[in-house]
Order: structure tokens, then sequence, then C-alpha cells
């Protein structure tokens, strides 16, 4: 029975290498799921799907026609504000932008999505975390008790608090003792500073938001400080996951998240 399959795929395998030699080949660029879903979005609304000024499906509804998750829809969305396609109106939803007010679709971007970011952050900042519960030196503990205290003057002024906070993360990852963690922790926060990222938190970083933050990194900074390797490991992760619940919240409570 091989021997007999070996023929036909033998064949195969010859008509595509002529097939090959016939047709130019064009390159193959990578896109990250987002971007996928974002442009499957883009052509429905331009073949009128969905006409100017109409309310897209909620994000479940989306992500279940999809077949995806819904922080990758929500990533996509945000893609598509970004370009002017569609427009967020706070507690009624998603809607397609006339078309004039469009800007020209970035499909070249291979920016991060912002939630899937977070994901990568909470499973390898909890490692960073605990190796730096292990090196850190006074120096280093200074450092993050620092950052913690920029970050909570900051809120008290009524400014987003991003330097203290990448002050704070970028201290642990010097701490840990490891160059190569420590270069993935700067690239993490390179991918912080693009364009989705801070358009999403436009919609849910808040004072509140904030304050629940700088709590969060006292109690990393208290377990590190400790020398205590598993509880800076979980309190980190318990940290980053709840960033992640306050990016992925509901549209509708995003003021008050």
């Amino acid at each position: 029975m091989i021997v007999q399959l070996v023929r036909p795929i033998g064949q195969f395998a010859f008509t595509l290498i002529r097939f090959i030699h016939c047709m130019p080949l064009e390159i193959v660029e990578p896109q990250r799921l987002y971007r996928i879903i974002a442009t499957q979005l883009r052509n429905l609304i331009a073949a009128g799907e969905w006409a100017d000024g109409k309310r897209l499906p909620a994000e479940r509804d989306l992500a279940k026609q999809l077949g995806v998750s819904r922080p990758s829809v929500r990533e996509a969305l945000i893609a598509l504000e970004v370009e002017g396609v569609i427009e967020v109106r706070m507690g009624s939803g998603i809607y397609v932008q006339q078309a004039r007010k469009r800007s020209k679709p970035d499909t070249a971007s291979d920016e991060w999505g912002p939630l899937e970011l977070m994901r990568a952050r909470e499973l390898v900042e909890g490692e960073v975390a605990a190796q730096a519960a292990k090196h850190a030196r006074r120096a280093d503990i200074a450092a993050m008790g620092l950052a913690i205290e920029q970050m909570r003057t900051a809120v008290k002024d009524g400014i987003v608090p991003r330097e203290g906070d990448e002050a704070f993360h970028v201290a642990i990852a010097s701490a840990c003792g490891n160059e190569v963690l420590f270069d993935t922790v700067n690239q993490y926060w390179r991918a912080r500073h693009a364009p989705l990222f801070a358009r999403l938190g436009d919609y849910f970083e808040n004072p509140r938001s904030w304050r629940a933050a700088v709590a969060e990194h006292e109690a990393v900074l208290s377990a590190i400080a400790a020398k205590d390797s598993a509880g800076a490991r979980s309190a980190m992760q318990q940290h980053l996951k709840k960033a992640f619940n306050r990016y992925s919240a509901s549209w509708r409570r995003a003021e008050s998240v």
C-alpha cells in the first residue's frame, strides 16, 4: 500500500515544481492575528456590511462569529480606530466612521497586540520578579521604592504615571541579574509606548486604576525586599492579571474601572 502511494505523491511534487517555475513567487508577509481580524472587518465595512454611522456587533458576538478570542477582537477594533475606520462611543458601542475621515491602513505594522503583550508579561515578569527577590541589592530596592513614589506623586497631581511605572518594572529587571531578561523587559516597554497600547490606555487608565496599580506594585516590592521569591512571583503575576482585566473590561464599564 505504501509503494502504491509513492508514485502519485511523486507526480504531484513534480507538477508543483513545474508550476512554481512558471509562476513568480510573491513575498508572504507574516501578520499578527489582530491584523488579520482587522483586515477582515475592514473589508466587510468596505463591502457595505455595515454602512457609515452603523453600529458593529458586540465584541463577544464578533469573537463568536470569527472563532477567535475577545481580546484579539478588541485589539483589532483598536487598530481600526487608530486608522479612523471605526469610532468607539463610550457607553454606546462601536460605530463605522465616515469614509472621508478614514486614514490609509497601516498594513505593514508589526506592533504587538496590547492584550497579548500583557499575557506575555505575566509569564515572563513573574519569573523576573522571583529572580530579583534572590539577587536584589539595597540600591535596587531603593530604585524600586523611588519609582513607586514617583507614581504616587504623579497620580496625586493628576498625571498619568507611566514613567514611574516603567522605572519600577525596569528596576526589577535590572535586579534579576540576567541581561537577556533585562533586554526582554525593555523590549516590552518599547511596545508599551506604541499607538495601539496608548489608545487602549486612553479608555481604561484613570486615577482609580493607577491607584490600584500603585498598591499592586507595593506588594511586589514588599516580597522582593523580604527575599520572598515565590511571593514576588505571585504578586507580579497578580498585578499583571489585574492589569489585563482592566484593559479588557467592558466598554460600558471603562470609565468606572
